[in-house]
């Protein structure tokens, strides 16, 4: 069986773009490959988090990927730092990596840009970090988006060179696979934006109560409305109909639909309507996150199995790199 590994950042609350986008795709794949889900704590420390951010953000992500349906007995979902032989294996990667190439990595250069008094040398070897959370369990598949296909090219460049320096067949060339392909939907943001975001601050997170759903979509970008019968939709108002199709009935779908091709659509009845379907979607998922999140028992159970499960796959790999290095195998 292929094995498939994804990073989970725990950078906050998921959100309806992370739901449809990303995490129900995981939920599918669970069922057909080996799988290994983790939340990379350790990625985090480039924007120096504090130690009760670090430790209640991964609490967070474990209860609410659990309640989207990630299930522990299907896959091995871990806390990156539970697992220290990836960082073994990131300094070794390190070793044979280049400050020119690690240099022109435009997320390094995205990043550098935004937080320019905090360049530090993890964001300039975050390519390198990733490379090890992938083929410490000899990935051949990681589920990413487009923005991270240099950084997989270069996860595939340095498992391409490990084999070459040391005469080997050892590490897979990881491949990228597309979400999209396995049922990710694009999630548009309320501000009028192609895309749902934590930083653009224009996303329902799954975990937000009614009241404040109401609150968010009755403050989504709209327009004037309408001026012409059967008029193509602007971006902004498209985007609210891309929600309807994704969170209502298709008959509530054509009924608005109906109304722009009209002329008659009222933006306050759209909203409300969509409010309230997504409040019915979301619904099941707040009470799951609610209960998984007051079970610390269990979070914690879920945790350490996973964290034993993940370090018997990365310990057998590691030792193995030991060996082909030179080093003493213990």
């Amino acid at each position: 069986m292929e094995t498939v590994l994804s990073g989970i950042r725990p950078t906050g609350n998921l959100h309806l773009g992370n739901y449809y986008g990303a995490v129900t795709s995981f939920v599918k794949l669970q069922d057909i490959y080996r799988c290994f889900f983790f939340i990379a704590d350790w990625h985090s420390l480039t924007t120096h988090p504090t130690p009760d951010n670090i430790q209640r953000s991964a609490r967070t992500i474990l209860a609410e990927y659990m309640a989207c349906g990630l299930d522990p007995e299907k896959s091995t979902i871990y806390v990156q730092s539970d697992v220290p032989e990836v960082a073994e294996l990131y300094l070794y990667l390190n070793m044979n990596a280049y400050l020119g190439e690690l240099g022109r990595v435009t997320s390094f250069k995205e990043k550098a840009r935004k937080q320019p008094d905090n360049v530090n040398a993890g964001l300039l070897t975050y390519p390198t970090l990733m490379t090890a959370d992938i083929i410490i369990h000899k990935a051949n598949k990681v589920p990413v988006g487009k923005d991270q296909e240099q950084n997989m090219e270069m996860a595939r460049k340095f498992a391409r060179r490990f084999n070459q320096m040391y005469k080997v067949d050892f590490f897979p060339e990881p491949e990228s696979f597309s979400l999209s392909k396995d049922g990710g939907i694009k999630i548009p943001g309320l501000d009028g934006s192609g895309k749902m975001g934590k930083s653009d601050d224009n996303c329902i997170f799954l975990c937000d109560e009614p009241s404040v759903i109401r609150k968010k979509v009755m403050k989504a970008v709209t327009d004037a409305g309408p001026q012409t019968p059967n008029s193509e939709k602007p971006e902004v108002i498209q985007n609210l109909f891309t929600l309807l199709e994704i969170v209502s009935t298709k008959d509530t779908h054509d009924y608005f639909n109906d109304k722009w091709n009209d002329c008659s659509l009222l933006y306050g009845e759209l909203k409300k309507k969509l409010a309230e379907d997504i409040i019915a979607v979301t619904a099941p998922i707040r009470e799951r996150i609610k209960e998984y999140s007051s079970n610390t028992e269990l979070l914690e159970k879920v945790a350490r199995r996973g964290a034993e499960k993940g370090r018997e796959s990365a310990s057998k790999t590691l030792r193995e790199v030991r060996e082909i290095i030179g080093f003493k195998v213990y």
